[in-house]
């Protein structure tokens, strides 16, 4: 199969006839497949005059349904009809005028078999983020592709450093040794900027992998190979926004196609705006319109061609590379209408599979409103079946940092959590520790080592998706005060030639720095195999002497978790947890393996977390 979209991909090449004014740069999206749920496929033609010639079709199940043209005539926008019927094979797509004609070969493909019905990521799993730049270079020599402004640097603290996807195809086994079951690669399209390309927000060509990490086809061989050792990819995606080089900007496809008719409006980041019902037309335009820098123009999703142009390239990669979810940064921000057709056609296609937006607020109703389910007071409705727990994190971190007896301690986390009737779906939500954007939690917690392994426990056995950030299981640093993407992306040790310590083989590291590897390692393949943390209910018990106990259970297992945030042991009678443990004489606790008793007291060790299996 992969030779053949390899085939498909080189083939789809415009022969010209007797035509030296006329050729086709770009044709989006490249290729596509029968099959698919909805049979309408838009496409994008880019070329001189290219809307000059009129395109014509004979292939059966496949008919041009309309043509658009808009002023800039370098665009063309042809609608197809595929039905049910069509079969797989290679189209001659004729654009003529005047006896002069271009054609081009478009392939359809076949879907491949249980496309539709892939199944995404859920409370099953546990997620592991890596910056690929950051991670591991796999393969020096592209480090620095022809055509690719910036140059690789690893000196630059902000500069691209020469991780690719060989290098995180050749740690797939360490990831998931480590218990992990999905990988989440910060984006990997094309972000062809002078300086600062390696987060890879800001695209420049959406349908083609940056060279510096590999080819389409390598990425695809990368979700093949993490499948093949039992783990989902899932593909980080920028709706909101582009790269300032993006092909687009040489020649804007129409005057509306970014907001603000293309010039820089900078956000105010009034997220509230969109749900208040006192807020201004003004604020609710300006968050949803509004650039986060002038590097990054603000995509008009309002704009039906860009909504089609952006729905079907999610689903493009989707089936293209095998995906087994998405994760949307910047969600909020782009056009609500939008947002709600977009989630809406994506899960058309794929009924199973799981999306995650983003939308970086600690305030629960401002994240609820997105998910799928939500009766929104303004009618506003959502297909979008996860969010990015950022009101619980925030909770879980402020907590654990709180110093002992502080007002908002594990009080504040007790409390977020009992809040979540306010969504429609708490347990698909997903609980994160930290990521590319936060300081790193070990540093947050002040470097104690305790309130590490607290925050571990926590977002492996909460109610939640759990998500994880390389390097975390090390215990990697960073500052603190202000923002410092820098120091929250510090490279993978291990993952370039010559690194004094590799943390992929635990040469190097300080025996703190192993344990508490060794302890990640133990918990997040423990939970692999807990379906009661999967897909058990919850009871937990409000927070007496700086500790916070809750119980996850279903009909057949049961799970303690206590939290114990004093620089003491604490005791605690177990009959205040009489609902959970009648009759219960011991437990076993599933980091040792010790046998606990809980037939009267149990007394948690200072800065702990206690996680056992019930004895029934």
């Amino acid at each position: 199969m992969s030779k053949i979209l390899a085939a498909a991909l080189l083939s789809a090449l415009p022969f010209i006839a007797h035509a030296d004014n006329y050729r086709i740069e770009h044709m989006d999206p490249p290729l596509w497949w029968t099959g698919m749920h909805n049979g309408a496929l838009q496409l994008m033609v880019h070329g001189p005059r290219i809307a000059d010639l009129e395109p014509a079709l004979a292939y059966p199940g496949v008919r041009i349904a309309s043509v658009e043209r808009v002023a800039n005539r370098n665009y063309l926008f042809v609608n197809l009809e595929i039905a049910p019927t069509a079969a797989p094979g290679r189209m001659d797509l004729v654009f003529k005028r005047d006896g002069q004609a271009v054609h081009y070969n478009y392939q359809l493909l076949a879907r491949a078999a249980g496309s539709a019905q892939r199944t995404g990521f859920n409370s099953s799993d546990a997620i592991y983020q890596v910056m690929p730049d950051r991670f591991a270079n796999g393969a020096p020599a592209n480090d620095n592709a022809p055509g690719m402004t910036e140059r690789a640097n690893r000196a630059d603290a902000s500069g691209r450093h020469g991780g690719d996807l060989r290098g995180m195809a050749e740690h797939l086994d360490y990831i998931a040794g480590m218990g992990f079951t999905t990988v989440w690669p910060t984006p990997l399209l094309e972000s062809n900027s002078p300086a600062y390309s390696y987060h890879g927000y800001a695209t420049t060509d959406h349908y083609r992998i940056d060279p510096r990490y590999g080819s389409n086809e390598e990425y695809r061989a990368f979700v093949a190979q993490a499948r093949a050792k039992g783990l989902g990819v899932i593909q980080d995606v920028v709706l909101n926004h582009i790269g300032d080089k993006h092909w687009w900007m040489q020649d804007m496809p129409m005057a509306d196609w970014l907001t603000y008719q293309g010039k820089f409006v900078p956000t105010e980041h009034h997220r509230v705006a969109l749900q208040d019902p006192y807020a201004s037309e003004e604020d609710k335009r300006n968050f949803t319109e509004g650039w986060f820098v002038e590097s990054m123009p603000d995509l008009n999703q309002a704009n039906p061609h860009v909504a089609t142009y952006l729905i079907q390239n999610d689903i493009w990669w989707i089936e293209y590379a095998g995906l087994s979810g998405l994760r949307v940064d910047t969600y909020g921000y782009s056009n609500t209408a939008f947002l709600s057709r977009w989630s809406g056609s994506v899960m058309a296609e794929y009924p199973k599979l799981n999306l995650v937006g983003e939308e970086w607020s600690p305030l629960i109703p401002v994240v609820a409103h997105w998910q799928e389910g939500k009766r929104n007071f303004n009618g506003y409705e959502s297909h979008m079946p996860s969010m990015m727990d950022f009101p619980l994190t925030d909770a879980m971190r402020r907590a654990l940092a709180a110093p002992e007896g502080a007002e908002h301690g594990l009080t504040n986390l007790y409390e977020t959590l009992s809040q979540d009737y306010l969504y429609p779906n708490a347990g698909n939500l997903v609980l994160f520790e930290g990521n590319h954007d936060m300081s790193r939690i070990y540093s947050e917690l002040n470097a104690d080592d305790g309130l590490f392994r607290m925050a571990m426990a926590f977002i492996a056995t909460a109610p939640r998706i759990p998500q994880f950030y390389a390097g975390t299981e090390i215990q990697m640093t960073s500052t603190t005060k202000g923002r410092d993407d820098a120091s929250y992306r510090r490279d993978f040790p291990g993952g370039w030639r010559g690194d004094a310590v590799n943390a992929f083989t635990g040469a190097g590291l300080s025996a703190q720095q192993a344990a508490a590897q060794a302890y990640v390692k133990k918990l997040f393949n423990w939970r692999k195999g807990a379906s009661v943390i999967h897909h058990g209910k919850m009871m937990h018990y409000g927070p007496e002497q700086n500790t916070y106990v809750y119980f996850r259970y279903d009909g057949a297992k049961k799970v303690m978790v206590a939290l114990n945030k004093n620089a003491t042991d604490i005791v605690l009678k177990t009959a205040r947890f009489h609902e959970m443990l009648n009759g219960v004489r011991a437990g076993v606790d599933v980091i040792s393996g010790k046998r606990i008793a809980l037939d009267g007291e149990v007394t948690l060790p200072a800065r702990s977390a206690l996680i056992l299996e019930i004895e029934q």
